[in-house]
């Protein structure tokens, strides 16, 4: 019964094949009107794939390391730094990005395509990063005031209630990296909050004799840190450049990166490089439960977690703003987030009102914040892929031919077989060309000159699938099935070695793409992506339009045209024709004839049987048919040849 059951299913296959390709194109029509590529929007949706750098051009930047003391930078110091610019290149959602080193000091960054100003800030934004406490939060002109402007207030209120409470988040966040500086998580003090700490900033400057007792202590902000605090303006462009990161025991005047706000901030209390990782992910709750808010989790290292448990001990008890902690990169707020309780294990959960963009944004700055150099921007120019179009045209036309050449193989080998072959072809082509182009969408993925030559490459492993199945079912014909069977039993068969053929070159292709660099690993990625589609277009297309060629009267019964001719197979014997039918080849009958042994097995004689080869149930009971006609006992059979010759004949 499963065997029946089985074959009645190839139209459902087929069906389920066409909804899914329909459904990945459909995705793509959507992201074109709803995300559409432009300008603005490099990685936006698109009908064609993105291309690497060596085929469309793009930006190319020589940084130019630098140390702190001068010193020339180790080949450790270096090889980590091309490490994490490659990841800051690859989160930020650019593929194929090419990264070597040049000479002692220098690093070449080519990046495909349209390049926005803020992945080239990322890759060159210097590596210092801290924690800071927040002393005030305050508007972002340059006037003095002793409350926050309504423009602060906006970006710097409604702390979230939500957030605090969950059992993996202690401290609720804002996220300065995106429209706002403090984000609607950043709990900005209230007018009588504010005056109260302002009087109380003024009475700590007018007090010299009053020491600071920790780094959230008021009395740092001294009259000449007072005057700086009036003086400096986050309007100004200048001020937003990063760059000036302050002394670690000093207090720090500064802005967000968008500069809607002011901050001043205590000396630093744990630097960037005690923390462990950061990640972006969705909020749960304690049952498990996502809530589809955003967040991001940090883990500090050893020390990074004492330090940090120490400062949320002090600050949890603080008023708003100094309650927060601000996370300083480059001289610049990147966050501040507000702390309720204490952390005592070193894991926090940033949230508030993120979106996946800015929460993943604020994931990389906390992980690859912290690089062992500094960078210099020596130049930076545009490069053109005059070169690489040409040799895509070139590596097109290779396929074309190579293509025309399986086609011009398959239909003289297959014959009308073949043109399964072509439509097998024509199917995985327009799969992978649809998961590529997705692919650039929503990963950022490019297609490099490597790639095109891996996908020519997949067109003689695509084919030689094919051919596999087809002489397992050419063998199984020969043994004297007939088609439908030998379609199921030649795929069983089939199957077992495409599957370990496909498996050695997926492993082949994940062990290259993992031990390779650079565009070698465009051609890697390919080359495994065409054969996990490979695979699937043999099992949802080709094995189900054989199931359902088989059934029909072209290739059922043999046509010369089919590919499946019994002569052209070398089947001479009768063999069994479908629904209680035999058919017999044109030669006497007496070749046709079968003996039994002496335990009564058939075995068939002849030139055509083989040499004592056994005969199949349609043999032997062709035999026993003729030898009843010629009147004789079928082990007399061959004492009584026929003279005549026969037509080919069904019974």
């Amino acid at each position: 019964m499963a065997t029946s059951k089985a074959r009645t299913r190839p139209v459902r296959t087929l069906v389920v094949l066409g909804v899914l390709i329909v459904a990945m194109f459909a995705t793509i029509f959507a992201g074109t009107k709803l995300d559409a590529k432009s300008e603005d929007n490099p990685n936006g949706a698109s009908w064609a794939p993105g291309l690497a750098l060596d085929l469309q051009g793009g930006t190319e930047l020589i940084l130019k390391a630098v140390t702190e003391d001068g010193s020339t930078p180790t080949d450790e110091d270096m090889d980590q730094s091309i490490a994490v610019i490659r990841q800051r290149i690859d989160s930020s959602g650019v593929a194929e990005a090419e990264i070597t080193r040049q000479g002692a000091t220098n690093i070449v960054v080519g990046i495909p395509g349209e390049v926005s100003q803020s992945t080239i800030d990322l890759i060159v934004t210097p590596a210092q990063m801290a924690f800071r406490p927040v002393l005030q939060i305050l508007a972002p002109g340059a006037t003095a005031t002793d409350e926050p402007t309504d423009g602060a207030t906006d970006a710097a209120t409604d702390a979230p209630t939500d957030g605090a409470d969950d059992a993996a988040a202690t401290d609720t966040a804002t996220d300065a990296a995106t429209d706002t500086a403090t984000d609607a998580a950043t709990a900005a003090p209230s007018d009588g909050a504010s005056d109260a700490a302002s009087d109380t900033a003024t009475d700590a400057a007018t007090d010299d004799a009053t020491p600071a007792t920790d780094p959230s202590d008021l009395a740092q902000i001294t009259p000449e840190v007072q005057a700086e605090i009036d003086a400096f303006d986050c309007t100004d462009p200048a001020n937003l450049t990063g760059g000036n990161s302050g002394s670690a025991d000093d207090v720090l005047v500064t802005c967000d990166d968008t500069g809607t706000a002011k901050y001043v901030l205590g000396p630093v209390e744990i630097s960037g490089d005690e923390i462990d990782s950061a990640s972006a992910g969705l909020q749960t709750t304690q049952s498990g439960a996502t809530t589809g808010a955003w967040e991001v989790a940090l883990k500090f290292t050893g020390q990074g977690r004492d330090d940090f448990a120490a400062s949320t001990e002090r600050i949890s008890t603080l008023e708003s703003p100094r309650n927060q902690f601000a996370i300083v990169l480059d001289g610049l707020v990147i966050s501040a987030p507000s702390v309720d309780e204490i952390i005592p294990n070193g894991e926090a959960s940033i949230t508030g009102s993120f979106t996946r963009e800015s929460a993943t944004t604020l994931a990389n700055q906390l992980n690859f914040g912290a690089l062992p150099l500094t960078f210099e921007v020596q130049s930076q120019e545009t490069i053109s892929a005059t070169l690489g179009a040409e040799q895509l045209k070139q590596g097109l036309i290779a396929g074309v031919i190579g293509l025309l050449l399986v086609a011009l193989y398959s239909l003289a080998q297959y014959r009308a077989l073949g043109l399964v072959t072509l439509a097998s072809l024509v199917i995985a082509s327009i799969v992978t060309y649809g998961v590529i182009t997705l692919m650039s969408w929503t990963q950022g993925y490019r297609l490099s000159l490597p790639g095109v030559a891996g996908l020519i490459v997949a067109i003689g492993i695509t084919a030689d699938s094919f051919i596999v199945y087809f002489e397992r079912i050419r063998d199984e014909l020969r043994d004297g099935r007939p088609l439908v069977g030998a379609v199921e039993r030649g795929w069983s068969r089939a199957r077992r070695t495409i599957l370990a053929s496909d498996t050695v070159n997926f492993l082949a292709a994940v062990i290259l793409y993992v031990l390779a660099v650079g565009s070698v690993r465009g051609f890697a990625f390919t080359l495994g992506l065409t054969t996990v589609i490979d695979l699937i277009v043999v099992i949802m297309f080709t094995h189900p339009v054989l199931q359902l060629l088989a059934k029909t009267k072209f290739f059922g019964e043999g046509h010369r045209g089919s590919g499946l001719d019994p002569r052209r197979l070398g089947v001479d014997s009768i063999r069994y024709g479908g629904r209680g039918r035999v058919v017999t080849p044109k030669r006497p009958v007496a070749d046709e004839v079968a003996t039994l042994d002496a335990d009564r097995e058939p075995v068939a004689v002849g030139a055509a049987a083989g040499e004592g080869r056994r005969m199949t149930i349609a043999e032997r009971r062709a035999a026993e048919r003729k030898a009843a006609e010629a009147g004789t006992e079928p082990d007399q059979a061959d004492a009584a040849p026929q003279a005549r010759d026969q037509d080919e004949e069904t019974h």
